[in-house]
């Protein structure tokens, strides 16, 4: 009789610690359980960026917002202002206009002071010389014509005209020379120190974009194919990406308003690096660093 109290006692116990046992394992048993907490991102851009550190003003945000915090899910702010968005083909800029006579739209200093020669200087002296030389020509065919001058004129010497024809070319060389010279000596003026530096090489038949400033990563641009030309799940160009032979799918991504250092090379054969609307054209040689 006492053995079997003695058993129902430490029964009881051994209920009462198992029941203590899972009532304190439910909380752990719910939270393993539970689903885990949705992940809110922001949608991807068409063109996402390479990863380059950017200027503080064109940082992207990352914060959780205090709705989604307390509902336990981790959201992404969308890119702050400033950050890189592709710009659509716009014509005029970077790109040609149909039908027109003149350069491209200029958005560097250089480029500005280039278009002021171009229109300002070589235009109207190119206008100026060749009326000039096409009313000499006429008025020579018409004075001088057989008919008008039987006998043809013996005169070998006019000091007046050998002067002018020496003097006028070398007024002309000094009108052109000036702002040529110093249109070259803007072109290759050393970057400053703050400079980005972007390596610029030249492939058969395609570009590579190393950032030696952001951990000299390289990125590679292909020009984009036409939609009938790809093979089925390449990607082929769109209007959206440019026109026709002007289209990459990765494109050069620089800071706007910041002074860039420029240096190409080629891994293979001479190229030549271009860009228009900045008036420059850099060769890209094999074994040698040029920079702009």
């Amino acid at each position: 009789m006492i053995l079997g109290e003695t058993v129902r006692t430490i029964a009881k116990g051994l209920g009462g610690i198992a029941i203590a046992g899972v009532l304190m394992l439910a909380p752990v048993v719910g939270m393993a359980a539970a689903p885990p907490a949705p992940i809110i991102q922001a949608p991807a851009s068409p063109l996402p960026p390479p990863n380059i550190a950017a200027a503080p003003s064109a940082r992207v945000a990352v914060a959780a917002s205090p709705s989604a915090a307390a509902d336990g899910a981790i959201a992404v702010a969308a890119p702050a202002a400033g950050s890189y968005t592709p710009m659509a083909p716009t014509p005029g800029k970077g790109m040609p206009v149909d039908g027109r006579l003149s350069f491209q739209d200029q958005y560097s200093p250089i480029g500005d002071y280039a278009m002021w020669m171009h229109d300002a200087i070589l235009l109207p002296l190119i206008v100026v010389i060749s009326l000039f030389v096409l009313a000499l020509l006429l008025w020579v065919v018409v004075r001088y014509r057989r008919s008008a001058n039987p006998v043809p004129s013996k005169t070998t010497h006019n000091v007046a005209i050998e002067i002018a024809w020496t003097l006028i070319p070398v007024l002309i060389l000094v009108a052109v020379a000036v702002p040529s010279i110093s249109l070259l000596a803007k072109q290759y003026k050393p970057a400053p120190k703050a400079a980005l530096t972007v390596k610029a090489t030249g492939y058969q038949w395609y570009w590579g974009y190393t950032y030696p400033d952001n951990g000299g990563f390289e990125v590679i641009s292909n020009m984009l194919k036409e939609s009938n030309e790809v093979k089925a799940g390449e990607r082929g160009r769109t209007d959206a990406d440019g026109p026709n032979q002007m289209a990459v799918d990765n494109r050069m991504v620089v800071p706007a308003g910041e002074p860039i250092r420029l240096q190409t090379t080629g891994s293979d054969v001479i190229h030549a690096f271009a860009v228009p609307a900045l008036w420059f054209k850099l060769d890209a040689v094999p074994g040698r660093i040029n920079e702009k």
